[in-house]
């Protein structure tokens, strides 16, 4: 069975440097994408898969097949970087048996209501009330953008968010 090495969320998805960045530091073989918007549109999906590193297989799925591939172990052997694009995909495979024990917040754009926490990271109402839930069932949240940044714990973010 695969082993998920490193869970990211990030708006951006697969992006260059970055990305190059975590998967050299997870040791990551595989990137696994969930993405309803990604899935379904596959001229986008190929730009995407273009963008991942030189020799990481990248899969593209909707959160309702990344669900059902991971409960089926369907995300075959290696060392998987899954990556989402927002807090309430995370959320939503979490719950639904995509278990993780530790979750990276990289990127969240900037959008109105939104307050940025961490960087490039912005947050609203709704993704603070996920990060709660999350915590609230163990899983370890923190906010790193980039290897070279420390990372910072979630009681951190969320008291920036509230100040």
């Amino acid at each position: 069975m695969a082993e998920i090495v490193l869970c990211r969320v990030d708006s951006r998805l697969i992006h260059g440097q970055v990305m190059t960045k975590w998967v050299n530091q997870s040791q990551a073989n595989k990137i696994v994408v969930v993405s309803d918007e990604l899935a379904a549109d596959e001229f986008m999906r190929e730009i995407y898969l273009l963008a991942a590193p030189a020799g990481i297989k990248v899969v593209c799925l909707s959160r309702e097949d990344a669900v059902k591939n991971w409960t089926e172990e369907q995300y075959g052997s290696g060392r998987v970087l899954l990556l989402l694009p927002d807090l309430a995909t995370m959320k939503e495979i979490y719950e639904k048996g995509v278990k993780v024990d530790k979750v990276q917040v990289g990127g969240l754009g900037g959008a109105p209501n939104r307050k940025v926490v961490f960087q490039n990271i912005t947050l609203d109402d709704a993704d603070a009330q996920i990060l709660k839930e999350l915590d609230q069932a163990g899983v370890e949240v923190y906010f790193q953008t980039i290897p070279e940044d420390s990372p910072q714990p979630l009681n951190t973010i969320l008291k920036k968010y509230q100040s």
